[in-house]
């Protein structure tokens, strides 16, 4: 992760070099355009992609469902949907002791990433937003701060 960021923060400097008329919205980044076509398409993707790829991937999997043994799915999670604060929580603190997500038992842990509040948001968001999961409530820095372990 921190080969990440300082590869991050060094493409950031040298973008910041230069003028854009357009800026990029916050939080988002550019990922592809297709020109193959007509008109151009620009996919944007959040910061919690990145996190969700660097942390999570190895045990929730690439398409979220998890292992269905040790490690729950966020894909369809009825745990994130009614669980919202100790979703955070698990993120922000990690995760020990048993849990039922989608009417199934896990009983792993999951340590403290050690991610900032807003890298919480963010990884949160993405969660929400991807594979069969459509929260539209976004998960705020302020939200994540005021939970306390």
């Amino acid at each position: 992760m921190l080969t990440s960021k300082l590869f991050f923060g060094f493409s950031l400097l040298l973008l910041g070099c230069f003028y854009f008329e357009n800026p990029i919205p916050q939080n988002h980044y550019i990922v592809a355009t297709d020109t193959n076509k007509d008109k151009a398409v620009v996919q944007h993707q959040t910061p919690g992609k990145e996190i969700y790829t660097d942390f999570c991937i190895q045990c929730h999997g690439v398409n979220g469902k998890g292992d269905n043994k040790n490690f729950p799915p966020l894909d369809g999670s009825d745990w994130l949907t009614k669980r919202r604060v100790q979703s955070i929580h698990a993120i922000k603190f990690g995760q020990s002791g048993e849990i039922v997500v989608n009417k199934k038992k896990f009983n792993s842990s999951m340590p403290a990433m050690g991610l900032s509040n807003q890298e919480v948001a963010d990884v949160m968001n993405y969660i929400m937003k991807s594979w069969s999961n459509k929260q539209n409530k976004i998960v705020t820095e302020k939200e994540v701060a005021a939970i306390k372990e």
